[in-house]
């Protein structure tokens, strides 16, 4: 079975961090480009990092550019999503996805991928002023 499973979210004070995990089981992240998604209560859901784990080619939103950082492991088969500077308007439920279809990451991609192999149950990030 192909999974990915999310962690490391919880609450924080506006201005603390947070490392987020993604793990995939049933695969390996040798060569995918993995979405970092997130979606507030009454939101639409935000793309907000892309990276490929063959070219570590990366991609964020502005909204939080400079302040997050993609990263991967895979050995550990496992993606992180740093995040600085954490703002209350990061609240969300933070959550990954394979994207078999991308084979870099580049803005346009990202933003016009429709396909996600796996997608895990996410990570709830909360923020507080």
């Amino acid at each position: 079975e192909l999974k990915i499973v999310e962690s490391g979210g919880g609450l924080v004070q506006a201005g603390g961090s947070l490392r987020l995990s993604c793990k995939a089981s049933g695969f390996t992240f040798d060569d995918y480009a993995i979405g970092w998604f997130r979606q507030a209560p009454g939101k639409e859901r935000e793309g907000v990092s892309c990276i490929h784990t063959a070219d570590l080619s990366t991609v964020y939103a502005d909204s939080v550019k400079g302040r997050f950082t993609a990263s991967s492991d895979v050995a550990k088969n496992t993606v992180y999503l740093q995040m600085n500077s954490l703002k209350p308007e990061d609240t969300a439920l933070y959550y990954c996805a394979a994207m078999p279809s991308l084979p870099t990451c580049t803005a346009d991609g990202f933003r016009r991928n429709r396909y996600f192999e796996v997608t895990g149950q996410g990570t709830l990030v909360t923020v507080s002023s």
